[in-house]
């Protein structure tokens, strides 16, 4: 679906859920979902109030930021993930499946997909439970943290052998 075709859906989706849920519409609630829908991947709090800031007219707190979201993971339009220590969000609507790998100890997240992980997920049979969908987080160590490790441990047996 093209970028603005998802943009006046999802902008359709959101009025409908704010009018069925007695929520205002405001401009700085549609200002935050149209920039989320520019943001490709993940975002936390602090980058989209950067981008907001420096892209878009309106002047708009931190609190409206953690308040617009909470009513836009509700609506289903965005998914909050915990990576370790951190929630970042990213858009919900009109995406492929996807499953994350994140870092241990860089704390980078990648995505990827797996149709073979994809296809087991969706034909397991769950007991008394209708499967919408799910998130699939693989946590380990990145390729450069390996190497940066395995360099370390080169360099003190190096200096052990001294």
């Amino acid at each position: 679906m093209e970028t603005q075709n998802v943009k006046d859906t999802v902008r359709q989706i959101f009025t409908e859920y704010l009018n069925a849920n007695g929520h205002r519409k405001t401009p700085e609630r549609y200002a935050i979902l149209d920039t989320i829908y520019s943001i490709e991947g993940h975002f936390d709090i602090d980058m989209l109030y950067s981008q907001m800031m420096n892209q878009e007219n309106f002047r708009v707190s931190r609190a409206t930021l953690y308040n617009t979201i909470i009513i836009l993971i509700n609506a289903h339009l965005v998914i909050k993930h915990q990576f370790g220590t951190s929630s970042q969000y990213e858009k919900s609507y009109n995406r492929e499946t996807h499953h994350h790998q994140i870092c241990t100890q860089c704390g980078k997240v990648t995505e990827f997909q797996n149709e073979a992980l994809q296809n087991a997920i969706g034909n397991t049979k769950l007991s008394k439970f209708q499967l919408s969908h799910y998130s699939l987080y693989i946590y380990g160590v990145c390729s450069k943290c390996d190497r940066a490790n395995k360099r370390k441990r080169i360099n003190n047996n190096n200096k052990k052998e001294k």
